[in-house]
């Protein structure tokens, strides 16, 4: 069965300027991932159905809210970058897309495996379309970076509702922001060095006995996952199979992958590729475990930036890989300036503790900072070292005046880690002060059940900083197996001979 997408208000009247209910830029940054959403979706097979509000000239909504997307004005119809893609339209008069409309009959015929509900706003119409499909029991699934709403606390509170007591699921699906990555392959892979030293034997042997038979070898992943490394392993295969006698197909780097799924299917004379089998498990045994632990992160925070700092944890040899599958996973940037490189974005950060201690004062490191770094470096303060975070952050804050962009809370485990009363007494004492633009950026023990927890109990968080729970992910182990040699089916004992089937994979050599 196919999904449905019910694309929620992503109409003119919400989300271009100058009409009454203009939700603003944040609203506006969806629109790539539910464009990518919506691709998706398309292409395995499901319905989309766009939900536009149609309201009379008298509509008693207009006592709360300013008269908006009346029926037969511009404003009720979708926006330029989703209409071209096809669906349905089905005009709405009140919050749920379910209420008067030919919805339920529709879906009735349908049967759709599940909902996938998208659009504006999370805290209205998309929680009150959620709660009407839970009540006819629709298994639904709210990805988290394709709804918006006008205030952010509401947003976070209402996605807290869909998911704890609707029982709707929530998911992340975020347009990739990594640029195509240029891997080169080091002398000692292309040499074999690498390898394990039995499948260097193998080939030894095999050019002794003239023995280069066309094989097709399968990797699949013992674990579901993100996969990651697949660009990599893509480079080194272009480095080494030849031209003309062969064919790679494969998943695509940050696709989802199931357990035992085939991830990698590639043809070609065994002895170009043999010897690299170990490299190829290797690359992205580490790049899924990493780009998988950041997935996870980045769902807990259902919206809220993830920064990868966890290039301190590993070996320098592995930091631009590690920070790269990290942004693959969902991250918005790392600290690390050779992993942003990889991804092609810029690296993220504030201060080190060490800046403030050598000069003795959190407010003069701030001011340094400002006064040294370049105008497009964001302004982050870091505020546990010497004082009480809320003093300090108001101590940064009136110092710096509207050039402080944010403060960073980095509490460590001998003072309790950053809680969620903190979180909150921060930006009171800073909105108080006037400074409600200055946004919290929190670091320091960081994982998916600790960012839970702050986004649970309401904590106004604006971006979480995680390390070592990406950084230390355990990798996730990939199998290589021969599945035919010269287009005859075979395979090792527990294993079925033949290529395995995976509608999936899109050819890529």
């Amino acid at each position: 069965m196919a999904n449905a997408v019910l694309v929620t208000d992503m109409v003119k009247g919400f989300l271009e300027e100058g009409y009454p209910l203009y939700i603003g830029a944040k609203a506006r940054s969806i629109i790539p991932n539910i464009q990518g959403l919506l691709e998706q979706e398309l292409a395995q097979g499901s319905k989309l159905f766009f939900i536009c509000d149609h309201h009379a000239p008298d509509d008693l909504e207009f006592k709360m809210f300013p008269p908006h997307c009346i029926e037969g004005s511009v404003e009720t119809e979708s926006i330029p970058e989703l209409a071209g893609y096809p669906g349905e339209v089905i005009p709405k008069r009140r919050f749920s897309s379910f209420f008067d409309t030919p919805l339920e009959k529709k879906l009735s015929q349908l049967k759709p495996e599940k909902l996938i509900v998208c659009g504006i706003c999370t805290d209205i119409c998309v929680l009150q379309t959620v709660a009407d499909a839970r009540a006819r029991d629709y298994e639904v699934e709210v990805p988290v970076d394709c709804v918006a709403s006008f205030n952010e606390g509401a947003h976070r509170l209402a996605l807290g509702y869909m998911e704890k007591t609707l029982g709707a699921k929530l998911t992340s699906f975020k347009v990739s922001q990594v640029k195509p990555a240029k891997f080169e392959p080091s002398e000692s892979v292309l040499s074999g060095e690498t390898a394990d030293i039995y499948f260097v034997r193998t080939i030894d042997i095999l050019r002794h006995e003239a023995l280069n038979p066309v094989a097709t070898m399968e990797v699949f992943a013992s674990r579901a996952g993100i996969l990651c490394g697949i660009e990599e392993v893509k480079a080194l295969l272009s480095r080494v199979l030849p031209e003309d006698n062969c064919e790679v197909w494969a998943l695509a780097e940050g696709e989802t992958m199931e357990t035992k799924e085939v991830v990698l299917r590639l043809t070609a004379p065994y002895q170009s590729y043999g010897v690299y089998e170990t490299a190829i498990d290797g690359i992205l045994a580490p790049c899924s475990g990493w780009a998988t632990a950041a997935k996870e992160c980045v769902e807990a925070a259902r919206g809220i930036p993830i920064i990868s700092f966890g290039a301190r944890h590993v070996h320098p040899s592995v930091v631009g890989v590690m920070e790269y599958s990290a942004i693959v996973g969902g991250c918005d940037s790392c600290s690390s300036i050779v992993g942003a490189k990889l991804a092609g974005i810029e690296p993220k950060g504030s201060m080190p503790h060490a800046l403030i201690i050598i000069m003795g004062d959190t407010v003069k490191a701030t001011i340094a900072f400002d006064k040294y770094m370049p105008a497009e470096v964001p302004r982050i303060s870091l505020v546990d070292t010497f004082k009480d975070e809320a003093e300090e952050s108001l101590r940064v804050a009136q110092a710096l005046g509207d050039r402080l962009d944010s403060v960073r809370l980095d509490t460590p485990s001998e003072r309790g880690w950053v809680t969620a009363d903190l979180v909150k007494e921060v930006r009171a004492r800073l909105d108080l002060a006037g400074f409600n633009k200055v946004s919290i950026f929190v670091s320091g023990g960081v994982d998916p059940e600790r960012i839970a927890y702050l986004v649970d109990n309401g904590a106004p968080v604006d971006a979480f900083g995680v390390g070592s729970y990406i950084s230390g992910a355990k990798p996730i182990d990939f199998t290589a197996d021969l599945h035919e040699v010269e287009g005859k089916p075979i395979a090792k004992r527990g294993r079925i001979p033949g290529i395995t089937p995976n509608p999936r994979l899109k050819r890529v050599m």
